[in-house]
């Protein structure tokens, strides 16, 4: 499901006498839930997706297992909210940062759209772009890595 219909959903609930939504779409399902526990103005949403099945040959081992889970080295920028992830200022403008570039602690690395809110995400160390994590115009978690600063 769409971030924006998320968005428009999670004001739905919020703004009516609306207790509970649950929307299925496809193979995913959306429940917002508003509980009497939160403030007037809050709604919690949980995000259940349909179960994923692994074909037998392609079973974990440890080998496969070790492979798969390959940390990148260096500083992990992380996103400090749920938005939308843009590398440069506007369609067709140049991209903040590229790999390989020089940041200074401080510098802009790019910009998460949020409620309509346009978010500059800054560096908080100083090194050279290593990696970028997220392709733009994707949707990003609170937390999710978005950069790795060497």
């Amino acid at each position: 499901m769409d971030l924006r219909k998320l968005k428009t959903l999670i004001d739905l609930v919020a703004e009516s006498d609306i207790a509970e939504l649950e929307v299925t779409e496809g193979e995913g399902k959306v429940r917002i839930v508003k509980t009497s526990a939160l403030p007037q103005n809050q709604v919690m949403m949980m995000h259940q997706q349909a179960p994923q099945y692994m074909p037998a040959h392609a079973a974990a081992t440890p080998a496969n297992v070790a492979a798969a889970v390959v940390e990148p080295t260096g500083h992990i920028v992380k996103s400090p909210m749920v938005g939308t992830f843009y590398r440069s200022s506007a369609p067709g403008s140049p991209s903040f940062i590229e790999i390989g570039s020089v940041v200074n602690e401080g510098d802009t690395l790019c910009i998460i759209e949020a409620m309509k809110l346009l978010n500059e995400i800054d560096a908080d160390a100083s090194g050279v772009i290593k990696q970028i994590l997220v392709e733009n115009g994707q949707p990003v978690e609170f937390g999710q890595p978005l950069f790795v600063i060497g």
